[in-house]
């Protein structure tokens, strides 16, 4: 039961403003509950809290204001209380930007109220068409029943809402007068399931029962890529529902929502509340709401949803949980796998974490019984695994300036003559990863960050992909102002596109990388359009890794597998493994076989030959052990320190004054490297230096840091970042 304070009764607020703690405040008239969302004074400003308990006391209470409002919104829970709280512990983040992440809906204190919303009308058509209205019905036929205010649907389409107006009088836009908040369809997880393999029906069951039984508990669902892990998971879904619990899937990529919202509209009947940066903020408010309310039962999200308010969480499933976009990188530093992990374990929820190519630390955790392993070793219906083959660069001979070796050219050739879909995999967007002067050597690079700029010759301007910082592709050298001697180093898919059109120049050609398309709606669009058989030839980033189906794709080639394998990243060889593994698993996903080609300068390494072999236990097992002689992560904890500030001798100072200081952290017996310059040592104007500690594995690392840090008052302009497991090093 949730406490209640009378009116006038001490409280203690926390709020999100930057304050590092919670501020003593009076009740309001007619009390409050702890949890409760309110509306408190903070200096002239009206900003938003929650009642987080008793005050402290030890002021004049004279001087103590009252809470102005109470708002609209179901109390936050306690189990939700003590996931922010342990949270922020983990990630030794401030409690305010953590209950900015729980508090992430537009409107929140708003109080019920109608509205007029915009829907697709009974009418098929108006009686002239222009792109406007077209850009209109495009919309809501995209979105489905999904409503709209006037100015949200003028500006996804794109339209001035004169547009939107008109098409509402002839009758093919609905305008309805709503409340602004309604309970979504409800999910019927009796509907018919497909027939599943034995294999995936055993897999299905052992998370069914999983579910039902209401304890915590996590699963490791490995399967190969086509092998049905999200019918397998769905079903755990439909146990969820049935037991009147509520789920959330995660999914590292919003292109991937479009045709898994389908595949849950087929399953259970209606579609599930969405939560991404491409919802509208009518539709997160929403979200947030029915969620706390009990009036949405499944929620399809990025890794921000695991702070959504659900009142009666019974299951998370991470979808791709390898994936490295679970992985905040700004802000509050967090991972979402493992936050799922903490979350269920505190509301009694089953944990699913799917994938074809775990992490090391999900798959170290199934090994040693942390985890539930439940397998899925073939494809789904006639589908079998694509074939592999290495292409030894050093014998094609390539001329300069050439990528696509003979070899993988007659592959896609025929490929193509056989009316299939060849995809050629580049991790590198943009036409050049770098411009360099003929006459001088100077490379173009940031003026904020050290980094090269590179050229993206189809939007015709260079382009930080560290700051997002562009300009204009220059005609002479900025260092010497040398003329037309600016030339591309390097492939990026822009310029594999190039060598494409002159090698298959009838082909029809699409390129997936998530710079070109300005907007996720028209991301999906490409997407859909290739799944539907309109490119012969793909030419794609990282992104065509993440899960799509592809029917008609039945060859990829890896253009330069090596490119993972460069650098000192305790990462290097497994994200290489997973990345080349996921891009081979596009091919032959139907009835037609697929074959998976990599060009490589170095296929006798062990990281290319586990990939060729598909022994990948044998290559776990083997990375496993690097990695636990070497006591890293998972068999060993390390923190990332980052320092910035625009004074590049500020921030060395203080990183040295900081490792002078080590007493803390070495009486964990942890080790302390740096400081250094970052390997980019300026992001944005600032100059950026980095600490790495390392500790044991049951070192208490959180506790050490956080006294080591308290030694020293850091700069007004010097910005301290903890990192705590460390995805990347930069």
């Amino acid at each position: 039961m949730l406490r209640h304070f009378d009116e006038g009764d001490l409280i203690s607020v926390l709020t999100t403003q930057p304050l590092g703690r919670a501020l003593d405040y009076k009740a309001p008239e007619g009390g409050c509950f702890e949890g409760a969302f309110v509306e408190v004074p903070l200096g002239p400003r009206k900003v938003l809290g929650v009642v987080w308990g008793e005050g402290e006391g030890g002021y004049d209470l004279a001087k103590i204001r009252p809470v102005i409002r109470v708002l609209d919104a179901a109390p936050m829970r306690e189990d939700m209380k003590v996931f922010l709280t342990r949270a922020a512990e983990y990630t030794l983040t401030p409690m305010p930007a953590m209950l900015r992440l729980a508090t992430r809906s537009p409107g929140l204190g708003d109080p019920p109220a109608m509205r007029l919303v915009y829907r697709r009308g009974t009418v098929d058509a108006p009686d002239r068409w222009t792109p406007a209205r077209q850009k209109v019905v495009a919309v809501l036929e995209e979105f489905g029943g999904l409503a709209f205010t006037l100015g949200e649907l003028a500006e996804m389409a794109g339209v001035s809402t004169s547009v939107v107006k008109g098409l509402v009088k002839q009758g093919v836009v609905a305008e309805e007068n709503s409340p602004r908040d309604l309970p979504y369809p409800p999910l019927d997880p009796s509907l018919a399931s497909v027939n599943l393999t034995g294999e995936q029906a055993e897999a299905a069951g052992l998370l069914r029962g999983g579910v039902v039984s209401r304890r915590y508990g996590t699963a490791l669902l490995k399967g190969v890529t086509g092998s049905g892990k999200t019918e397998v998971y769905l079903e755990a879904v439909a146990a969820c529902l049935e037991a009147g619990r509520q789920a959330l899937v995660l999914l590292p990529e919003i292109a991937l929502t479009a045709e898994f919202l389908t595949r849950v509209e087929d399953r259970f009947g209606a579609r599930p509340a969405e939560w991404h940066s491409g919802v509208t903020a009518t539709e997160r408010r929403r979200v947030w709401k029915m969620v706390s309310e009990g009036g949405a039962q499944l929620v399809v999200g990025a890794r921000s949803a695991l702070f959504l308010p659900f009142s009666d969480l019974g299951l998370i499933v991470v979808d791709e949980e390898h994936d490295t976009s679970y992985k905040q990188e700004d802000g509050v530093l967090y991972n979402a796998r493992d936050m799922a992990v903490l979350r269920a374990s505190i509301c009694h929820a089953r944990v699913v974490l799917a994938s074809a190519t775990p992490s090391l630390e999900s798959w170290v955790n199934a090994e040693a019984g942390k985890y539930q392993r439940l397998t899925l070793t073939a494809r789904f219906g006639e589908a079998v695994m694509p074939e592999m083959r290495a292409i030894d660069m050093r014998a094609e001979q390539l001329p300069a300036n050439r990528w696509i070796s003979d070899t993988l050219a007659g592959a896609v050739r025929q490929r193509i003559g056989d009316g299939e879909q060849a995809l050629l995999f580049l991790n590198r967007r943009g036409y050049a990863p770098v411009t360099i002067c003929r006459a001088c050597g100077h490379q173009i690079g940031c003026d904020h960050c050290d980094a090269r700029m590179v050229e993206h010759r189809f939007q015709k301007r260079l382009m930080c992909h560290q700051c997002g910082e562009t300009k204009p592709m220059p005609s002479k050298c900025p260092s010497c102002e040398a003329e037309e001697r600016l030339a591309p180093v390097g492939p990026g898919v822009e310029r594999l596109a190039e060598e494409v059109a002159a090698l298959f120049p009838e082909a029809r050609v699409a390129i997936l990388s998530s710079d070109l398309f300005g907007s996720a709606r028209a991301l999906k669009a490409q997407i859909e359009a290739i799944a539907g058989g309109e490119a012969d030839i793909i030419i794609g980033t990282q992104i065509v890794a993440k899960g799509h189906n592809f029917p008609l794709l039945t060859l990829v080639g890896v253009i330069d597998a090596d490119l993972g394998l460069q650098g000192s990243d305790l990462r290097a060889a497994e994200r290489t493994f997973q990345l080349m593994r996921q891009v081979a698993g596009r091919a032959g996903r139907v009835e037609k076989p697929g074959l998976a080609l990599m060009q490589t300068y170095q296929p006798e390494h062990p990281v290319i030959r586990a990939i060729l072999s598909g022994e990948d236990e044998a290559f776990w097992k083997a990375e496993a052990d690097e990695r636990r002689q070497a006591g890293v992560p998972p068999f060993g904890r390390m923190a990332g320190i980052v320092l910035s500030s625009p004074d590049v001798q500020e921030v060395f100072d203080f990183g040295k004054a900081l490792a002078a200081r080590t007493d803390p952290l070495r009486r964990i017996g942890a080790q302390v490297f740096g400081p250094a310059a970052a390997p980019i040592a300026r992001i944005r104007g600032r100059h950026r230096v980095r600490l790495l500690i390392k500790a044991d594995k049951g070192a208490p690392l959180q506790g050490a840091l956080s006294d080591w840090l308290a030694q020293l008052k850091p700069p007004t302009n010097l910005r301290i970042a903890v990192d705590i497991d460390p995805q990347s090093f930069y």
